[in-house]
């Protein structure tokens, strides 16, 4: 079973974060739309940052698990009130083209 931790946060200033992140984990993302999203794989962790001026720059979206063993996306939440959502690649990628049908695809990369 492959696992990673998925961590989904919110910026009002995508391109600095990604500039910022690139640099701290060490790679450009994945899939990057334009003033509006980055997605970041690496061997352990699935990090998302979506540009959404309602929320205060680094709030926590939802936590969750990219599982390759899913075979549908679910969501629960946890005692403290964290959506934690568990998803297989393939249906990630499929939520990015369903919001953002110009976008390659970010899972072509062996990670």
């Amino acid at each position: 079973m492959t696992r990673k931790l998925h961590l989904a946060i919110s910026t009002t200033k995508i391109e600095a974060t990604i500039e910022d992140y690139s640099q701290r984990l060490g790679q450009r993302p994945c899939a990057a739309i334009p003033g509006e999203y980055a997605l970041w794989r690496t061997e352990t962790l699935n990090l998302s940052v979506r540009q959404d001026a309602s929320c205060a720059p680094g709030s926590l979206r939802h936590l969750g698990w990219e599982d390759s063993t899913v075979d549908e996306f679910s969501s629960d939440v946890d005692v403290n009130g964290i959506v934690w959502e568990r998803f297989s690649a393939a249906q990630q990628a499929d939520e990015i083209h369903a919001l953002w049908p110009e976008a390659t695809n970010p899972f072509n990369a062996n990670i």
